[in-house]
């Protein structure tokens, strides 16, 4: 297997504090569905343009909608035909209608 890459300190710092904000920003989506501040259309929209949300996987997506969990939201990608390890960014215009249609 390939090494990773040799990182300096301050490369490694940079890393860590994008990472960190990238969880912070989708935690905070997250916690805007579950609260109904914020609804699935609108976290599609702002996906297009936002790349720390494209990057939100569908199963803690779905998960953090209210009435589901981390069961139901696997039961629902299947039924969807949606993969585990999907991300928003992957998804196709009939999986995020199917969404759509599941939430609203």
């Amino acid at each position: 297997m390939a090494q990773p890459p040799q990182l300096t300190d301050e490369q490694r710092m940079k890393a860590l504090e994008k990472a960190a904000e990238a969880r912070r920003v989708r935690a905070e989506v997250k916690e805007l569905l579950k609260t109904g501040s914020m609804t699935l259309s609108e976290l599609f929209d702002e996906a297009d343009s936002e790349e720390l949300l494209a990057g939100l996987k569908v199963a803690s997506l779905i998960a953090a909608m209210p009435g589901t969990g981390k069961i139901k939201a696997k039961r629902l990608m299947e039924s969807i035909g949606i993969a585990e390890n999907r991300r928003i960014r992957g998804l196709g215009d009939r999986q995020k209608e199917a969404l759509l249609a599941e939430f609203s």
